[in-house]
């Protein structure tokens, strides 16, 4: 199966640098209903920082203003979802160098099953550019 790939919103929240922060976010949203296609947590300055990819984005963003959450604004990235074997990432990384677009960050993982996804991030500008490489609407 070739790879189905898909242009995501996705938001952040800063938090502070201290255990728990990501598992109360986690909690807040699973109360709320909402369900994640991906989740990133990571430091960032003297904190840490939440990068969340909502599967329904509206009713993420209104869950997330109940929470008293301060949202970045909407962003966009790749979600690549295909079948796990040797270079499953090299052929979408091949089009977008071709295509003279730079990755700004990408994360993989193989999901079991034989299948794998990826989140791969460009620069604003560089969106349109990505998705007619990548062949997304």
């Amino acid at each position: 199966m070739a790879e189905a790939i898909r242009r995501v919103d996705y938001y952040y929240i800063t938090t502070p640098d201290k255990p728990g922060e990501g598992a109360r976010a986690l909690a807040t949203l699973r109360d709320a209903g909402i369900n994640l296609l991906a989740f990133l947590g990571f430091p960032q300055g003297k904190g840490s920082q939440l990068d969340f990819v909502p599967a329904d984005p509206a009713a993420f963003a209104q869950a997330a203003k109940k929470a008293g959450w301060k949202l970045s604004p909407r962003k966009t990235l790749f979600l690549v979802e295909g079948d796990d074997r040797v270079g499953a990432l090299l052929e979408v990384a091949g089009r977008l160098a071709a295509a003279k677009v730079n990755v700004t960050a990408t994360s993989a993982i193989c999901t079991g099953g034989g299948r794998y996804g990826a989140l791969v991030w460009v620069k604003p500008g560089d969106v349109s550019k990505a998705a007619k490489a990548l062949g997304v609407a």
